[in-house]
């Protein structure tokens, strides 16, 4: 049976693709489907296949989380199974959203198999979640800094403004960064208490996060025609930004909310440029990995049956 927050999260994971695409109408009632298709089809093969490598960077990085949780519950689990996981579970909560299928229950199941309690699963999947906002504040804290203007192109706020958020950012990383070094108390999370990991560990969640955000944005840069396109730093922070008010309107795929916050934050790039651009990221970070999870998540249903003994044969004497 649904939850009610299951079902609030649901109502606004719908609301916000309604808003977002009513947005988005807006920004693209005068442009036809053949302006897209020739920004399409004036990508380069040498971009295609940058943006194929970009998309395979960044679901290694997600993998990569996993390994960091495991490696910090102590655990020894071959890295193929973890790859496969984490490739179905974010493959699958990307495209339908956490709100209606979180991808707790994908690794509920493949864990449990290879022996893990119900406790170290959700240790796992608050890591995993952790890192990724480690990430997120990291890589913004980094790109505010070093490209002081960009926060402008949404807000007319000073560059000074943008440096002070992305230092404040920065120190909330230092004191997470701190709190492992001086072996603080536990997190409390409900039932869950969440030890601050070793350095070590600490040091995997500060490649690891900024590395699959980095590799996810450079799919739209890569795609992006060169002789309008912004630079890489302004792509990445459009990214964060957006990618991140995706997350929390729980849109399925941020429907309509990265086209609507790309037209808003590009003015210099064509409205059909960056919308071949985001095609082509959906395409691969969305579509591409969604099928092929589905097909990952039948293989392992149908060799967990084949498993299973035979409960019409009668017991062994």
């Amino acid at each position: 049976m649904l939850k009610r927050s299951d079902l609030i999260w649901t109502l606004i994971g719908l609301a916000a693709v309604v808003l977002s695409c009513f947005l988005l109408y807006r920004e693209l009632r005068n442009i036809s489907l053949d302006e897209i298709a020739d920004s399409l089809d004036a990508i380069n093969t040498a971009s295609w296949i940058l943006a194929a490598g970009a998309t395979l960077g960044a679901y290694t990085a997600l993998a990569w989380y996993d390994r960091i949780a495991i490696a910090h519950l102590g655990k020894r689990i071959p890295w193929r199974f973890i790859a496969l996981c984490s490739f179905t579970t974010y493959a699958l909560a990307h495209n339908i959203g956490a709100s209606v299928f979180s991808g707790a229950v994908v690794r509920y199941r493949a864990y449990r198999s290879k022996g893990l309690s119900g406790h170290e699963i959700g240790i796992l999947i608050v890591f995993c979640s952790f890192t990724f906002v480690l990430g997120t504040l990291l890589t913004s804290g980094c790109v505010l800094i070093m490209q002081p203007t960009l926060i402008y192109r949404v807000a007319e706020v000073t560059p000074l403004l943008s440096v002070a958020i992305g230092a404040l950012l920065l120190l909330l990383v230092a004191l997470y960064v701190f709190g492992s070094w001086r072996h603080l108390r536990p997190w409390r999370m409900g039932k869950l208490h969440i030890q601050y990991p070793r350095l070590e560990i600490v040091g995997r969640q500060l490649l690891a996060g900024p590395l699959e955000l980095i590799c996810a944005a450079a799919i739209i840069y890569f795609a992006l025609p060169a002789d309008t396109n912004p630079g890489f730093l302004i792509v990445l922070g459009v990214f964060l930004a957006s990618f991140s008010l995706a997350l929390l309107s729980h849109a399925p795929g941020g429907l309509g909310v990265l086209e609507v916050t790309f037209l808003a934050a590009l003015p210099e790039v064509s409205a059909p440029d960056v919308l071949a651009a985001l095609i082509v990221f959906r395409c691969f970070y969305l579509l591409l990995p969604f099928a092929l999870s589905l097909l990952v998540v039948l293989g392992f249903e149908w060799g967990q049956w084949r498993r299973k003994p035979d409960s019409s044969l009668p017991p062994r004497s």
